[in-house]
């Protein structure tokens, strides 16, 4: 059972967002917190799997709380569960140690699927910031930071092997990471990986 700990301070909400994951089968919620100092001081008695941050807290800025989280407690998995979507915002999230980044209005089936992702040790983006973050507006390509990571490894020269060794990863893991990592930079090879690393500075 994944066990979650919700931090938002709109009572209604946490009602039925713990309604949600009690009634998922797969996990249940075992703290609620209605500010970051209530969330803080109960991580320090428990610490979920994973825990659903709201960025806009009535005390403290979630994009903060949750770095202070994710050094102090790496273990715990933060999905961000908010009302924003810029992009500049989620990328704050993740740079901080977020796995995930859900929409309010999301469905959810959305929500549910991101904790048990998650929870899986990969990265989760609801449909519409998936689609904000892939949005070919730009040329500069976003990058998870185990994505980044797995590339500068990629670009020093490290094998699927090495890098396993390194990340503390599966081989197959790696292997799909670089199959990402190629399908996202538009790379036939790693030769060319590399270069557009080099060239859009991503490392």
């Amino acid at each position: 059972m994944i066990t979650v700990h919700i931090v938002d301070d709109h009572k209604i909400l946490v009602e039925g967002l713990q309604k949600l994951v009690d009634s998922s089968g797969f996990a249940r919620v075992t703290a609620v917190s209605y500010t970051g100092k209530e969330c803080i001081w109960k991580l320090g008695f428990e610490q979920p799997r994973v825990l659903l941050l709201d960025i806009n807290l009535p005390d403290a800025s979630g994009i903060d709380l949750c770095k202070e989280i994710t050094t102090k407690y790496p273990r715990v998995k933060v999905v961000a569960l908010t009302s924003y979507s810029e992009y500049a915002i989620v990328r704050q999230m993740f740079d901080n140690g977020a796995s995930g980044y859900v929409i309010k209005n999301a469905m959810p089936e959305e929500i549910l699927l991101s904790i048990r992702t998650v929870d899986n040790d990969e990265t989760f983006l609801c449909d519409e910031i998936d689609l904000l973050m892939n949005r070919p507006v730009t040329e500069q390509v976003w990058l998870t930071p185990r994505e980044r990571k797995l590339l500068k490894h990629i670009v020093d020269g490290h094998t699927n092997l090495e890098i396993a060794d390194l990340m503390f990863l599966a081989v197959d893991t790696v292997n799909n990471y670089r199959k990402k990592l190629l399908y996202k930079l538009n790379a036939r090879n790693t030769a060319v990986l590399v270069r557009v690393a080099m060239e859009q500075k991503l490392v």
